[in-house]
């Protein structure tokens, strides 16, 4: 009985088109005169986007200014939980331990 895949789902057609896209643009900049043709598209259709890109802004900013307070208060906490300048401490000491138990000067 042959394996059935089932169909890729929206998100997972665009994830790979992301990761296409990303993987192959630095061997597109390589080729002669890529740096114009992306130039010109850019010019091209700039002005599409600013046009799009206004109507998401203003939402965007006020979710951002909305969700700024939660997430200082929760990165602090997790600072303030994590004995993180204990712990740089105690490697930075144990690597020079090491120079020093291998005959060098730290």
């Amino acid at each position: 009985m042959p394996v059935r895949i089932p169909a890729a789902r929206r998100s997972e057609t665009a994830i790979f088109g992301m990761a296409g896209v990303a993987s192959l643009a630095p061997f597109y900049m390589m080729l002669p005169g890529a740096e114009e043709r992306v130039a010109a598209q850019t010019a091209r259709w700039a002005p599409r986007w600013e046009r799009s890109i206004s109507r998401v802004a203003a939402p965007a900013e006020r979710f951002t200014q909305r969700a700024e307070p939660r997430v200082a208060r929760t990165i602090k906490k997790i600072d303030d939980k994590l004995p993180l300048e204990k712990m740089a401490l105690n490697v930075d000491r144990r690597i020079k331990r090491g120079i020093v138990r291998m005959g060098g000067t730290p």
